[in-house]
């Protein structure tokens, strides 16, 4: 089987968030193969995204074998290096590596989390972000909610940010799980005065507190918080990851597999943590992309909601009561209608 076309496009949105999530956000990637047999995957960074895909990553790869999925992204990697290792080149490629672990389980005829040691068909317990009321999370049956944050300044409204907690946490229930995120817009100061205020609470988490690059702050809030430090969303190659593993610098792993380089790079995360004792909770846990990782992979399997406005990918397993789960479908088993990319 050889590699005959790789395209890229990004299907509209309605309903997205008017800001980078929809001017550089997710692409589809087709990789075609001279079998009849075509990947899906998604990525990142709009238009700049698909360049990468177009002028870089498709010359590539055109009359490969798609089979080799790790060697091909070692040398995606190394081709987009002097402009890439994160942010958008890493976004694209990401895009490119999930279509082809579509094309290994669509070769041969099985799910990916089989392929990975797995199995489908089994309940995952899910949890719901929200930005505001979560009385429509608890509607929907979620038994765990994480609550957005950003618009609490902790510097000069930490009653409201407490009392926002405290109010979800009676609406859940003493048994709900509930976490915060801060989305990188606190200090080592500010987190240890919030998370002194909301352990009575039963937080399970403290999400993003600090910028990505702060190592030093994390390892701060890593000997002295009293909430366990999530975080990852925002990092890029599992290469990234193994310095966080080895400082411990994050007690919930959160990478996102349409942007740290894809299925490849998320597996090796998972095994670098299962031998640190850390554990992993993809971003966006829920949808097709990093499912199957969490069915095969995941000792503590946990799958946060996804985007509501990605509703060009068909073959999303539904959330039902707080729990999804996979199918037989083969590959990733996403469907995707391209008449959304014209």
């Amino acid at each position: 089987m050889k590699i005959t076309e790789v395209r890229a496009c990004q299907p509209a949105t309605p309903g997205s968030p008017p800001d980078w999530r929809t001017s550089l956000g997710q692409i589809l990637v087709a990789v075609e193969t001279d079998a009849g047999l075509t990947g899906y995957g998604v990525g990142g960074g709009g238009a700049a995204g698909i360049h990468v895909v177009r002028t870089v990553l498709r010359d590539l790869l055109l009359g490969r074998d798609p089979s080799a999925v790790e060697r091909i992204w070692e040398e995606m990697y190394r081709a987009t290096l002097p402009f890439g290792r994160k942010g958008i080149a890493l976004m694209a490629l990401s895009g490119v590596d999930l279509a082809l672990w579509d094309l290994r389980g669509k070769a041969a005829n099985e799910p990916v989390a089989r392929l990975l040691g797995g199995e489908v068909g089994q309940p995952i317990p899910t949890y719901a972000t929200v930005w505001g009321s979560i009385e429509p999370a608890i509607t929907a049956g979620h038994r765990a909610v994480k609550l957005h944050l950003e618009k609490y300044d902790p510097r000069t409204n930490l009653n409201a940010l407490v009392d926002y907690v405290a109010d979800a946490r009676r609406q859940i229930g003493d048994e709900g799980m509930l976490m915060v995120d801060a989305f990188m817009k606190w200090d080592v100061d500010s987190t240890l005065d919030v998370a002194a205020r909301l352990v009575e609470h039963d937080v399970a988490w403290l999400e993003e507190p600090l910028l990505p690059d702060d190592l030093p702050g994390y390892a701060d809030l890593a000997d002295r918080c009293p909430i366990p430090i999530a975080g990852g969303e925002h990092e890029f190659t599992a290469a990234a990851f193994e310095e966080i593993i080895k400082q411990r610098l994050h007690a919930v792993l959160q990478p996102d597999v349409c942007w740290c380089g894809g299925l490849t790079e998320l597996i090796k995360i998972y095994r670098m943590a299962a031998v640190a004792g850390l554990r992993v909770c993809p971003h966006r846990g829920a949808e097709i992309w990093s499912l199957h990782a969490i069915a095969a992979l995941d000792s503590q399997p946990l799958a946060e909601s996804g985007r509501s406005w990605m509703s060009w990918v068909g073959g999303q397993p539904p959330i039902i009561d707080g729990w999804v789960q996979l199918s037989e479908a083969p590959g990733l088993g996403v469907i995707v209608d391209e008449d959304s990319c014209k």
